[in-house]
């Protein structure tokens, strides 16, 4: 009974607390800039498959297939998904005009899942003025590493005969970590734009009488894998594009009946009407509620796209009432305006 009490006053705490807390939450959704800015004269897009392994790396590549337990050709393929992926995405992106693919221009890697040393600015403007493409993505490397895992557990099976026998069953689970490495390399600036290393796993499950058949029923595994790298390469194609999300802002329900009524109207949706009550109580005598006033009309200028507005209300609440909630906030809304200014340039 005691603790049942002791519950019971928790619940009440938290809702009391819950009921005169003098913020609430609510979010917008905001756009950063793409994290890869590519200039906007560039239309024609170069893919090479840098992946495969060099000759006098191709044994090692072998030893590692071995090792890893990788499927026939599972780095090869998954590899072609990786660019296929990249070129799909690509396509769907108004700025360019063509997007190519090039297999057979000798292009290789040291082949062991990490970069090898970028391309020499001769052969990546030759590779570009010969095929009439502005930039290259280059698929530097591509690389799977399978780790095995084995459980048994026993269970009765029914015979021929009716009769249950015990069995040992084992189950094998086939987790295939894959990892591409890309850079985008501009011939008329020299400039790489981007390197980045991207990671994905996939896991596989096989069950048998044996570890062996265990192994041998995993089934779908090649698939699997070459649909996450198809997913992977269209995912980097994405990294020249704005980034949309979601951010989450507090803003003021208590100092007067007016933050009361708006934050009911601001529950609903009503944001125009809640900022019409916290604009009457900009010029409260009682100083915090003035604060709070200029504060909340900061994050409605903000919801309304106007950071300016948002910065100058903001500035008033820190600057002339001591608002230190507030000079967090411009912490916030100074590089948005930074960052918005690069997102008009891109």
């Amino acid at each position: 009974m005691k603790n049942v009490y002791s519950f019971l006053l928790l619940v009440l705490s938290i809702a009391l607390i819950s009921s005169c807390a003098s913020t609430n939450n609510m979010t917008l959704s905001v756009v950063d800039p793409a994290p890869v800015d590519i200039a906007n004269n560039v239309k024609t897009v170069g893919i090479v498959n840098r992946s495969l392994p060099s000759d006098k790396n191709k044994m090692l590549d072998k030893i590692d297939q071995v090792l890893t337990i990788e499927g026939k050709n599972l780095d090869k393929e998954g590899a072609e998904e990786a660019v296929n992926g990249l070129k799909t995405e690509l396509t769907f992106n108004k700025q360019f005009t063509a997007i190519k693919t090039f297999d057979s221009i000798g292009l290789t890697s040291n082949g062991l899942g990490i970069f090898p040393a970028p391309l020499s600015w001769d052969k990546v403007t030759d590779v570009c003025n010969k095929n009439n493409v502005d930039i290259l993505y280059v698929l530097e490397f591509f690389d799977t590493d399978s780790k095995t895992s084995y459980s048994s557990r026993e269970r009765s099976s029914v015979n021929a005969v009716g009769l249950n026998i015990p069995i040992v069953e084992h189950t094998a689970s086939i987790t295939n970590i894959i990892k591409t490495g890309w850079r985008i390399y501009d011939p008329v600036n020299k400039t790489i734009d981007d390197e980045f290393i991207g990671t994905d796993r996939v896991t596989s499950v096989g069950t048998g009488l044996t570890p062996l058949a265990a192994v041998k029923a995993v089934q779908g595994r090649k698939q699997a894998v070459t649909v996450a790298s198809n997913n992977m390469g269209n995912l980097y194609a994405r990294r020249i594009l704005p980034v949309r999300h979601r951010v989450s802002r507090q803003y003021y329900v208590r100092g007067s009946n007016n933050f009361k009524i708006a934050r009911r109207r601001a529950q609903t949706g009503d944001w125009a009407g809640a900022a019409d009550l916290w604009n009457m109580e900009l010029l409260n005598t009682k100083r915090k509620t003035a604060a709070r006033a200029h504060y909340n009309m900061a994050i409605y200028r903000e919801i309304e796209g106007d950071l300016d507005g948002a910065i100058e209300y903001a500035s008033k609440a820190y600057t002339d009432y001591n608002d230190r909630r507030a000079l967090r906030y411009l912490n916030i809304l100074n590089p948005r305006k930074r960052n918005i200014a690069i997102l008009e340039q891109q």
